[in-house]
């Protein structure tokens, strides 16, 4: 289910590209944005830029990001490099104002569907997920600040009239990842349970945060319980439901939204 999810996002962004942004020089961001740039200076398809350029960040996100992240995101990948190939290029507007603008919206909401459901559109998101993973930084902020250069290179390439447009594009394009992916949230779980032990130790393997333990005991059955706290990403919070349920479907989870992180938020820089 969620691979149909990240080729239909990956549909969304090629629309994007193919229909608003490829259409009047204007950039997308990231390794994508470059293998638009590349596909305007060269002969080749921008989809078979788009696969080859990466390559080397799928290689990056298997070490940093796990096995299932990057399964998801060759899928991106390939979908949309097949997408971006397959779909014609055409010209839905003459006003690259508003290209710019709904390419942004739409490339961003598609690049925010891939991201929620455990992928990435490849490029440059995966050092944002990697960097947003041990920081306080939004996907979405970091992949704006990242994109400056593209902005350059748009502006030396073409002109400067493009450079704006291609800015204005991604600005809007990493609002619209912001507002769909929210992994970039810090959340507090607490975990009521009677299997705290097995529970703690799945998690201390897997979800690389740092735990806090607590004893209890129910108000009512006065019966002996640990309470485990721990702040994660709300990417995390679905992993860890599944790892307490293994051990304890009993188990009372409260999940609530974290305001600020002051102090060592990740256990090691594993993940």
């Amino acid at each position: 289910m969620k691979n149909l999810i990240v080729i239909a996002g990956s549909l969304i962004i090629a629309f994007a590209f193919n229909f608003f942004l490829v259409p009047h020089g204007i950039l997308s961001s990231g390794i994508s944005g470059i293998a638009i740039l590349l596909g305007i200076l060269t002969p080749f398809n921008t989809g078979l830029l788009n696969l080859i350029l990466n390559l080397p960040l799928l290689i990056l996100g298997y070490y940093k990001l796990g096995k299932k992240i990057t399964i998801n995101t060759m899928v991106c990948v390939v979908s949309l490099s097949v997408f971006l190939y397959l779909l014609p290029v055409i010209t839905v507007t003459d006003n690259i104002l508003l290209s710019s603008i709904f390419g942004g919206v739409i490339g961003g909401l598609g690049i925010g569907f891939v991201m929620k459901y455990s992928g990435t559109s490849g490029g440059l998101d995966i050092i944002a997920i990697i960097v947003s993973r041990t920081s306080n930084f939004s996907v979405g902020l970091l992949l704006t600040g990242m994109n400056g250069v593209i902005v350059l290179i748009s502006g030396a390439v073409f002109n400067w009239d493009i450079a704006l447009y291609t800015l204005l594009s991604i600005y809007i394009t990493g609002k619209m990842i912001d507002k769909v992916h929210t992994d970039h949230i810090k959340l507090t779980m607490q975990i009521v349970t009677t299997k705290g032990e097995l529970i703690r130790d799945e998690l201390l393997a897997s979800i690389y945060r740092g735990i806090t333990v607590m004893n209890g005991y129910g108000g009512y059955t006065k019966e002996p319980k640990q309470i485990i706290m721990m702040v994660v990403t709300r990417y995390e919070t679905l992993q860890i439901k599944e790892i307490v349920r293994k051990h304890d479907d009993k188990a009372f989870i409260n999940v609530y939204e974290t305001v600020e992180v002051d102090g060592e938020f990740a256990q090691n820089t594993k993940n």
